[in-house]
């Protein structure tokens, strides 16, 4: 299988739309109501696991989507040499899907935020939208999404975000790639739409071969409930 070197040339892929229309439909259906298990106290790794399973068992076959879905899948690195084991990452979920001449993972990575910066910090920090800049998550993939899952209204939460990212110690920190405007956020997404808008960013690419940037994009949900 060929390696994807260019996200303009694997995306807009029919699989993965399909794949982030799948998440959102599923999303809608469990977060429309409280669930005991499924509200907005439940912690991350709980949403996205009953997340991905209601997708597998539900949305994806009632879309007749093809493809794979897993949550909390382990990522290693090793040194080959000595077969040591050196670090180990868990993705919230990734879908994959390949034919004959292409293959993607994607990778969506989730963060609850809410007006408070300290949610702004984690979504922004080393373990949220770092771990792709660093290359720990997507590693020869051309686009990832950073998934929001809002604990109160848009507006509030969005905007600051977006103030955050265009911040100039961000966009080092993060190596964003400005657009031709000089922009850190591009809007309306390019990757899909029902994305907000997207980041570009330069990636540390001792981590596997592949793209020199990564583009991610920034998908938010919303509980259904007041």
């Amino acid at each position: 299988m060929r390696e994807i070197d260019n996200w303009s040339t694997a995306f807009p892929i029919r699989p993965a739309s399909q794949a982030v229309e799948a998440l959102l439909d599923s999303w809608r259906d469990l977060a429309r109501e409280w669930r005991p298990h499924f509200n907005k106290q439940t912690r991350e790794p709980q949403l996205t696991r009953a997340l991905k399973t209601h997708i597998e068992r539900v949305t994806a076959p009632r879309r007749g989507l093809l493809g794979v879905w897993a949550a909390e899948s382990v990522q290693n690195e090793m040194n080959f040499h000595t077969g040591e084991l050196i670090e180990e990452r868990r993705t919230d979920i990734i879908f994959g899907w390949n034919n004959k001449e292409i293959a993607i993972q994607l990778v969506f990575e989730f963060k609850k935020l809410s007006r408070y910066s300290s949610s702004t910090r984690k979504y922004l920090g080393a373990d949220g939208l770092g771990r792709f800049v660093e290359g720990i998550y997507a590693q020869g993939q051309s686009v990832a999404v950073m998934v929001g899952i809002l604990m109160t209204k848009n507006g509030s939460i969005v905007a600051p975000l977006k103030k955050s990212i265009s911040d100039p110690s961000t966009i080092a920190s993060l190596r964003i790639v400005l657009d031709s405007e000089g922009n850190a956020c591009r809007e309306p997404s390019q990757i899909f739409d029902a994305a907000e808008f997207d980041t570009e960013h330069g990636r540390n690419r001792l981590r596997g071969p592949g793209q020199d940037t990564i583009r991610i994009a920034h998908l938010f949900l919303s509980f259904g409930y007041p």
